[in-house]
């Protein structure tokens, strides 16, 4: 398996792109849910990747342009029944590398606080993300966590 591009509002990818978003809503106050729905994704022009397995997605991610040099990771997400198989790292290697073709010296992201997220902050901590300040039009909230990792 490996991540393909597919656009956001793909229906095979819809499924997971919801359950990302309720996850996130469940998760933390409606005012600190930076994710965005399929909707937003695919207007934002962002790069969508995804994992199949037959023709269902099991892992999604997305990498938005900030500027020429500065991107941000959104919406990373593996269906619980799939975690603990590498999928994440396929994600993040993809998108990781699809910065870097396209002339990204740096990507950044904004996971939450809570103790839902520290798996995510440890796999990005692993992944040599370390922590930063708000970025690109975020402001500090604290049920957010903002990481960064150069290219």
């Amino acid at each position: 398996m490996k991540p393909v591009r597919v656009r956001p509002n793909d229906p095979r990818v819809l499924p997971l792109v919801s359950m990302h978003l309720d996850l996130m809503r469940a998760s933390s106050p409606a005012c600190s849910v930076h994710a965005m729905d399929a909707d937003g994704l695919e207007r934002s022009n962002v790069l969508f990747v995804a994992v199949f397995d037959s023709d269902e997605a099991v892992a999604i991610g997305a990498l938005k342009a900030l500027d020429g040099t500065h991107g941000e990771l959104k919406s990373m997400h593996v269906r619980q029944d799939r975690r603990g198989q590498g999928l994440a790292d396929l994600i993040l290697d993809r998108l990781l590398d699809e910065a870097r073709t396209a002339g990204m010296e740096r990507v950044s992201l904004e996971t939450g606080s809570q103790e839902t997220f520290g798996a995510a902050r440890a796999f990005y901590g692993r992944n040599g993300f370390t922590t930063c300040s708000p970025f690109a039009g975020y402001t500090a909230d604290p049920n957010s966590f903002f990481m960064t990792r150069a290219l």
